[in-house]
């Protein structure tokens, strides 16, 4: 885990001596077209390494830290079957956290009826009004979000709603 640039990829090639296959823990990574500003592995710089999870979505469809970790679950199960060490390079520590830790990441989606009527309120009230929501019902989650960031302003009130309890309050990454 690091930031961009740092030199993991070139670290991660040394799993050809170790007998293992990279597996991508990069958030942007994993989209394809997502080359330059996320400093990508090229074909050339694999050297025969076996890398996966790269280039995976579509840029223009949302893919979740649930849905990687769902993935990089099966792809480590798959290396290890293949008698190859599952070697975890990124610099997204959210994404690998889920892995590491084994966070709980809520199970079931949201029902759509409480994500629309939030996002109905928000077109209605704008974003300003939507961010006062979640500071009245959880003022630390609205400490920590951005009003502009209205998809995880919504994401907070849902979990709210679900769960009875704050967002604030849901299991963390150490």
């Amino acid at each position: 885990v690091g930031p961009t640039a740092v030199g993991k990829v070139t670290s991660a090639l040394f799993s050809q001596q170790l007998h293992g296959e990279v597996i991508n823990g990069d958030a942007y990574q994993i989209y394809r077209h997502m080359d330059i500003g996320t400093a990508k592995i090229t074909p050339k710089e694999m050297q025969g390494v076996p890398h996966h999870l790269l280039d995976i979505a579509d840029p223009t469809v949302a893919y979740s830290v649930a849905k990687f970790k769902k993935a990089a679950t099966a792809m480590i199960d798959t290396v290890a079957d293949r008698q190859q060490l599952p070697i975890l390079v990124g610099g997204t520590g959210f994404y690998l956290n889920s892995l590491r830790l084994n966070l709980p990441l809520g199970g079931k989606a949201p029902p759509t009826a409480i994500r629309q009527r939030w996002q109905v309120a928000l077109a209605t009230n704008g974003q300003s009004w939507l961010w006062q929501q979640l500071a009245q019902r959880d003022p630390d989650a609205a400490q920590q979000i951005a009003p502009a960031n209205t998809r995880r302003v919504i994401r907070a009130l849902e979990v709210g709603e679900l769960t009875g309890r704050r967002f604030s309050d849901q299991p963390q990454p150490a």
